[in-house]
């Protein structure tokens, strides 16, 4: 059932207060793609919007939202297209590197890149003299309480 909104508001407003028409109203919307914005009229704000935009998807993308990430690439790509490539020659550089790694999401070698900037990198073994087996390595117990009972060795100080 559709019920009007009673406001004071001359446009009436429809109010969905059942499930009816639900597959009429959505296909009557699209998803905004991020290039349908009001774009600035000078050159130096275009420019600072772009520079905004890049920060706006870098965060984005660095927590993984990547609908906000899609929506910023296609809002940059609209300022970029409409400035001078002699003025953005950085950020279409930047912009480029930050397309890479939103088409890379969720791939093994994006997840692989991102290990390899976690871990520290490690340090050479040393090889063995080639006469000599190198012994096992022993692991380090810290400071352990080992109960002795437990293994069969009885109670610790009791002669």
């Amino acid at each position: 059932m559709v019920r009007l909104n009673q406001t004071s508001n001359p446009r009436t407003s429809v109010v969905l207060s059942a499930g009816a028409d639900w597959r009429t109203r959505a296909a009557g919307q699209r998803r905004v793609s991020g290039a349908e914005f009001p774009m600035p009229r000078r050159p130096a704000a275009r420019l600072k919007a772009l520079q905004q935009c890049l920060g706006v998807i870098r965060a984005a993308i660095n927590t993984k939202r990547w609908a906000q990430a899609r929506h910023g690439l296609s809002r940059a790509r609209a300022l970029v297209n409409a400035l001078p490539a002699d003025l953005t020659a950085k950020e279409r550089e930047q912009l480029s590197v930050l397309r890479k790694r939103f088409e890379a999401r969720g791939t093994t070698a994006a997840k692989k890149s991102a290990a390899k900037k976690k871990t520290a990198p490690k340090p050479a073994a040393k090889k063995a003299a080639p006469g000599k087996a190198a012994p096992p390595p022993v692991p380090d117990l810290g400071a352990r309480i080992l109960n002795r009972a437990a293994l069969g060795y009885g109670p610790v100080g009791d002669a």
